[in-house]
């Protein structure tokens, strides 16, 4: 690899403001904002407009769209035409 081509891998902070939950890992993401995080440091932060903690699919609020079949579904719009 050419050297100085890679990008800064560092800790940041991701918020999740819709659930009020961040947590801190490492990124190539970077932010003019930052946060002072609990160990006392102060970290780059970035808001997310979704995360774990408010998907529907990971929170279990998730609906059940397709009642019908995808078979059923697909065989009485396209079945067999007379």
């Amino acid at each position: 690899m050419q050297q100085d081509k890679q990008p800064e891998y560092g800790p940041v902070v991701f918020r999740d403001r819709s659930a009020g939950y961040a947590f801190l890992t490492r990124s190539t993401a970077t932010s003019d904002r930052t946060i002072e995080w609990d160990d006392g440091n102060t970290y780059p932060v970035i808001d997310v407009e979704i995360s774990s903690e408010s998907h529907p699919f990971y929170t279990g609020t998730a609906r059940t769209v397709d009642s019908e079949g995808r078979i059923a579904k697909f065989e009485r719009r396209f079945g067999e035409k007379e």
